[in-house]
């Protein structure tokens, strides 16, 4: 579901938030690195992370959310608020006018009365909580299997590509950013029911 509804209960949900008409503005703009800082900052806020893949033009997470402090809906909010920013930076360096230009353009009037100056991502993002170990395997399996679908072909399997947790799953090797089994997280989870 798209998320209209403000989420403040902890749990394991699973968040996608994409890029504005489906850029692949990550990868143009080299912006691995900002979502990674993103997760740093989530971590640091005392949430989790259990699953993530980077793609070009969207993001997949599981995220052991706390629900203290703000409420999913802002601390996502303010998330891509701040990615983007950093990432407009990076296209700017490299010369990406025209695609500058196409973010300036998709902004509503009513955003732009706001301030709002680029639109860098799809406004709202998706949510669903992760209930049962069967939602949430299927998701992290879904997410890993992201980059070898045939859509994409961005890897030959799940575990070979780089801004993914699937290596984890696959050969208990860490990739970039460092993430929790999940099996460590709902044990962990049910321990302070």
């Amino acid at each position: 579901m798209t998320v209209h509804t403000t989420t403040e209960k902890a749990g394991i949900y699973f968040i996608t938030f994409t890029c504005h008409d489906w850029l692949s503005l990550i990868e143009l703009s080299d912006g691995y690195s900002t979502v990674y800082n993103f997760f740093k900052v989530l971590k640091d806020k005392g949430h989790m992370l259990t699953g993530y893949v980077i793609m070009p033009n969207h993001v997949h997470i599981l995220l052991y959310y706390t629900g203290l402090e703000r409420n999913l809906n802002t601390l996502i909010g303010n998330g891509k608020r701040f990615m983007a920013y950093e990432m407009l930076k990076k296209l700017e360096c490299k010369g990406y006018n025209d695609v500058i230009f196409k973010l300036q353009q998709a902004v509503q009037a009513k955003d732009a009365e706001k301030g709002q100056k680029h639109c860098f991502w799809i406004n709202s993002f998706e949510v669903k909580e992760c209930r049962t170990e069967k939602f949430l395997l299927q998701k992290l399996h879904y997410m890993h299997n992201n980059p070898v679908d045939e859509k994409w072909m961005l890897a030959t399997a799940p575990h070979e590509y780089l801004h993914s947790s699937a290596s984890l799953y696959f050969n208990g090797k860490q990739q970039i950013f460092p993430v929790i089994d999940y099996i460590k997280l709902l044990n962990w989870e049910q321990m302070y029911e």
